[in-house]
């Protein structure tokens, strides 16, 4: 950034939004010598004797509009949707609205990898920073995983690489945000309860691009030609990674044999063998691909990004095995919130699956999962709000089954599939009708599982 450096000393700043981000930005404010006050619509919060002990007022139950009023500058959790009356009646009265990523990046020191994308980010994000650190990077990482980056400042120094995911909730209030290196893994819609279309949420993506310079880097799937078009008025230099056209493009990350290669002019350098991939599902190769571009721009050679991908067996809630029961395979992919991370875990497996849908529905259409289900003969059991808009789409072509919680769900998946089959939990949808979080989600199938596999080993001992 050039001119004077950003300051909020001495301003009244108004945090909308208590959740991670939002608490972090608050107590960051405070430190930064600001008037904070933080305001939730939830009448309580988790934190509220950390946050007033630390000079932060709570107004809670409500976002009051007299106090938004009256800032100096309001900060958006990333939760909170940007538009609303009260938050209207502000932005018309000039007060600066801004999101918690934008705010935080302000204040950073080192140098940015930012990664966004419809699927993928959380399992890059984390294997990215492993591959830097594996090769001697000071780093830190965070955003819309792990700590939020208002809590990275403080430790922020001029060697660190801050590698950040950035969801399109963060990156449409991003206006200074400029990564050093910006990777979008691919576009499809999602989020479209949030975002009015799927032009707007892919405009939020694309601001990831915005401020980069000749200087910075873009890395991007050629195999996604959404992607590529949502970088093409993008400045920066591009390097190129690609699962399924790598035959075709004549520089970039490559599968070439057994092995993840970077390709140029000059030949190509292996980069990481296909051996070393402990992760379940062909699709999160392209993850790796994508973390190995990241760290060959970085400087890390081969063997310190295979070291990293030796030891990295995938996320919790991520194509996480779970167990077996009776021969059949239980399989978590509760991060799969949207419809096209759900395809992927589909075609991860092979026939007789049976796929655990449904939640909240955030959009898109159902019917793109017909195919690669009709092609496994699998069997669907659908849970919670999307129920009936599963059924529509789906019950022609496969059998579905209703289940009112997550318990009947297993039960009935079980009871569906044969042995030597697979049962996984792939919503296409959030979480927010049943559970506080994919996560929770998660973690509720994981335990119905082991209550299934504790009942079945009890009648096969009688």
């Amino acid at each position: 950034m050039t001119g004077a450096p950003f300051s909020v000393r001495g301003k009244r700043v108004v945090v909308v939004g208590a959740a991670r981000s939002g608490v972090a930005a608050a107590e960051l404010l405070v430190r930064r010598g600001a008037t904070v006050t933080l305001t939730d619509l939830r009448p309580s919060i988790d934190d509220d004797a950390r946050l007033r002990a630390c000079g932060v007022t709570l107004e809670l139950g409500e976002h009051r509009p007299s106090t938004l009023l009256d800032a100096d500058l309001i900060v958006l959790s990333p939760g909170v949707p940007p538009r609303g009356a009260a938050l209207d009646h502000a932005r018309a009265a000039g007060v600066p609205i801004t999101g918690e990523l934008e705010l935080a990046s302000r204040w950073l020191r080192g140098r940015i990898v930012a990664i966004t994308g419809t699927k993928g980010k959380s399992t890059t994000t984390t294997l990215t920073g492993r591959m830097l650190e594996a090769g001697g990077h000071r780093v830190l990482v965070g955003g819309n995983i792990g700590l939020a980056l208002s809590a990275q400042v403080e430790a922020s120094t001029e060697q660190t690489i801050h590698v950040i995911e950035a969801s399109s909730f963060q990156l449409e209030s991003a206006t200074t945000f400029r990564p050093w290196i910006a990777v979008l893994l691919n576009f499809s819609p999602d989020h479209l309860d949030r975002h009015a279309s799927v032009e707007e949420y892919g405009a939020a993506k694309a601001r990831i691009f915005a401020r980069q310079e000749p200087t910075d880097w873009a890395v991007l799937n050629a195999d996604d030609p959404a992607s590529l078009e949502l970088a093409r008025s993008g400045g920066a230099r591009r390097l190129l990674f690609s699962m399924g056209a790598g035959e075709t493009i004549s520089e970039g990350i490559v599968l070439a044999g057994e092995a993840i290669v970077r390709r140029t002019a000059q030949g190509e350098a292996p980069l990481v063998p296909l051996s070393s991939v402990k992760l379940l599902g062909r699709h999160l190769l392209a993850d790796v691909l994508a973390a190995a571009a990241v760290a060959s721009l970085a400087g890390v050679d081969a063997a310190a990004m295979t070291k990293a991908v030796e030891g990295f067996t995938g996320l919790e809630h991520a194509l996480e095995p779970v167990g077996e029961v009776g021969g059949v395979r239980f399989v978590n992919d509760s991060k799969a919130t949207n419809i096209a991370a759900a395809r992927r875990a589909v075609e991860s497996f092979g026939d007789g699956l049976v796929v655990i849908l449904g939640g909240k529905f955030k959009g898109g259409d159902f019917g793109d999962l017909r195919a690669p289900l009709r092609e496994r003969h699998a069997q669907v059991v659908a849970i919670g709000e999307a129920t009936p808009i599963i059924r529509e789409a789906l019950a022609a072509d496969v059998p579905v089954h209703d289940a009112s919680d997550m318990a009947a769900a297993v039960r009935t998946a079980f009871a569906s599939a044969s042995p030597g089959g697979v049962v996984v939990l792939a919503p296409a949808c959030a979480s927010f009708d049943m559970f506080r979080d994919y996560a929770e989600r998660g973690r509720i199938f994981k335990q119905e599982v082991r209550r299934l596999e504790e009942s079945w080993n009890a009648t096969r001992e009688q």
